[in-house]
């Protein structure tokens, strides 16, 4: 995948609007606009998951890791290039709902 196929993703969800989040992508949704997922960096494209859901994810996926902040487990990291897109899809639909849940 490209970041440009993770950005298309992202915003073909039901309200999903892209803003910057220190000087990189981010895609937030839900009346509060909650971050759903990040583009750090052309090669990498970060979920935001709950615990169960981002180790699920990494044990299911090799292209998965796990995102760290700090001594919290936040975030699924997924290495674009290797990735699957419709599993990726997947990992947004489901960030998609926690963040406007």
């Amino acid at each position: 995948m490209t970041p440009d196929e993770a950005r298309a993703l992202a915003l073909s969800l039901p309200g999903v609007v892209e803003a910057d989040h220190h000087g990189f992508p981010s895609f937030r949704a839900g009346a509060r606009l909650r971050i759903l997922a990040t583009l750090p960096t052309a090669d990498v494209l970060r979920v935001m998951l709950d615990e169960g859901g981002i180790r699920e994810a990494v044990a299911q996926w090799p292209w998965c890791s796990e995102g760290w902040w700090g001594r919290r487990l936040a975030t699924v990291e997924v290495r674009l290039a290797d990735a699957d897109p419709d599993a990726v899809a997947d990992l947004l639909e489901e960030a998609h709902a926690r963040a406007t849940g």
